[in-house]
Parts: C-alpha cells; structure tokens; sequence
C-alpha cells in the first residue's frame, strides 16, 4: 500500500504520537460550501446525488482542497443501509428523510434482505474514484449509521425530536427489536468490510440518537451492537460516535474501537477521565461557535485543544456543520487548529 504523504488522523486514532492535533469536521462536504451546492445543482434529488459516484467523489475531496483538513470522509448517507436492504427513502427539501413504508411486524424483517460487501456498489465506485484523485494526500473516512439509529428510521419512519415509535417498539416488541437490529448490524458488518476492500483508511459509526436512550436500553438496544461492529472491523481504526450518549461513555470505552468522538455537551477532562489514557478522543466544539467573531473562534477553539492535550486527540466539531455557517469561520477553525502549539 502507498504511504500516505498526511497521515496524522490514522497515527492519532492508533495512538501514535503526532506533531500536530489532526482536524476535519462532521459534514464538512456539505451546504457551507458553494462549490458543493453547485455540484448538488447537476442533479435533481438529493438520493440521485449520493448515488452519483463522480459527484460524490467530486464533493468528498472539496473539503480537503478548500479547508485543509486532514481527512476526507466519502460523501454519502447512513440511510443507504435500510435501502439497501428493501426499504427506500426519500429525501424531503427542508424536512429530512421519510419512508413511505415502516417496519411494524416479523414479516416486514423477514421480507429485508442482510447487504452483501458489494451491495450498495455506488458507494465503492465513490470510494475507489475518490482514493484515486486524493492520491494519497489524506486518509478517507468510510461510514455507517449505528444499528439503533438505522432501525429508529426504519420504524419512525422519519426524523423525530423524541422518536416515540421507535422506543415504543423497543418495549413492546424486544424481540422483533432484537431480530431487526442483528439484521442490520450485519448488513452494516458486510457494507463496511465492502468500503474498506476499496479504500477506506478509517471507519466511522454515527449513533446520531444514542441519546434519546435509557442508559439501560443503550445498553441492550445499541451498545451490543456496536461491540459486533467493532470486533468484526479489525482491518483499519475505528471511530464510535454516539451523540448524547454521555452517561455510556464509560462503557463506550470498552469497546474494541480506536476513537470515541464527543458531543459538544461532554466536558473534555471528565471525558478522559471516564474513558482512561488508551483510547483516542474526537471532538467537541459546538458547530454554533461558527457563527462568533473570528476572535472568540480562536479563543474557545484553543481552551478546547489545552483541555484534549495533543496526543490521543482528533480535533472535530461536537456534531456536523450548519449550512448557514460562514464558509471563512469553518477553514479558520481549521486553521487554529493547524497552527496551535506549532
């Protein structure tokens, strides 16, 4: 394999000393940037984009030319998942992912079929496309949505502040949870070992409503899952992010992951006290800070960097990227980072 001219992101996942905090930003191919949005333009959906592997590997690597991150991560969507395993979404302007059919009975999960390495081949075109123009600057980030999350789409059957229906299906369908939930977690097993045959440097697992849990359903209804993930993903680092899963932290670090990424809510100092000193930190600076002046961005980004330390540390927002956000505030963040303690 090629050595990579940049790669801080993996030494820092593996806990390697690094010279410097390695940096780049949840949905940093996204809405802030222009560029981006004029690619968006060539297509008329949202879903055909993400299955356009030109496109999407034209936008994964915006980010790295324009920001100077030290990553890129393929531009795609956790819900590729449930469409893949037969049952399609669709992307609402302005409203966010809904599903015309859900899962409510034993035959629904019958009827899904368990994704294969080469399944959602989309998504491995993008990543060989996107490793072969990167040409070997910065490693790339391959993803999933967490098994808990993809089943809350799968039976909300949209986004939600308090996803009822889903939790509700927890406590009155434990069983069916738990049947649905394994067929994901392999679907999601096969998928990842499927971008990693192509490329991917590092994986990333989004739990993006870990926290409308109980700790005690965490535990049962997501964290088992995710120990499955990891222990199946031994080829390349990875990286567990479980917003608003605070209270598992703990637990999260027992896990056979590289990284646990943070939410802007957790407190740098408790974090590593929970987890110990042998498992890299991601995050956590709230993405509104963006919005400040570009004085207090360097402030507050540099009290976040003492707090981390610079070793065992990937620098990232505590969620991803508003759209709103300047595009100037998001490469200085970058570059604060970048220039401290050099």
């Amino acid at each position: 394999m090629t050595k990579l001219k940049n790669d801080l992101l993996l030494r820092a996942a593996k806990g390697e000393n690094v010279e410097r905090i390695p940096v780049w930003m949840m949905r940093q191919a996204g809405r802030v940037l222009p560029e981006y949005r004029a690619v968006r333009a060539k297509t008329n959906n949202f879903i055909e984009f993400v299955k356009n592997p030109e496109l999407a590997a034209e936008v994964t690597i915006q980010p790295v030319d324009i920001f100077g991150v030290d990553a890129a991560i393929i531009f795609s969507d956790i819900l590729v998942i449930p469409e893949a395993m037969g049952l399609p979404y669709q992307m609402v302007e302005s409203k966010g992912p809904w599903f015309e059919n859900t899962i409510k009975t034993k035959t629904d999960i019958d009827k899904l079929i368990v994704c294969q390495g080469d399944t959602i081949d989309y998504v491995n075109q993008a990543i060989s496309l996107t490793k072969k123009q990167l040409d070997n600057r910065v490693p790339l980030i391959g993803f999933a949505g967490a098994p808990w999350t993809i089943l809350a789409y799968m039976v909300e059957g949209s986004g939600s502040k308090t996803f009822s229906k889903a939790k509700k299906f927890l406590y009155t369908e434990p069983v069916l949870a738990h049947l649905l939930l394994e067929k994901i977690t392999q679907s999601t097993i096969n998928y990842l070992k499927g971008q990693i045959a192509v490329g991917a440097d590092l994986i990333q697992l989004f739990d993006s409503w870990a926290g409308v849990l109980s700790p005690q359903q965490y535990g049962e209804f997501a964290l088992r899952y995710i120990r499955q993930i990891c222990e199946a993903i031994t080829e390349v680092p990875t990286t567990v992010f479980a917003k608003g899963a605070f209270f598992a932290l703990e637990e999260m670090s027992k896990l056979p992951c590289s990284a646990l990424g943070l939410d802007w809510n957790t407190d740098a100092d408790w974090a590593r006290k929970q987890v110990g000193p042998n498992i890299t930190l991601q995050g956590n600076l709230d993405p509104c800070l963006l919005y400040a002046d570009f004085d207090t961005i360097k402030t507050e980004t540099e009290k976040m960097l003492t707090e981390f330390g610079t070793q065992r540390y990937i620098a990232n927002l505590g969620h991803g990227l508003y759209p709103d956000i300047e595009k100037e505030k998001a490469k200085f963040f970058v570059e604060t980072v970048k220039g401290f303690g050099v």
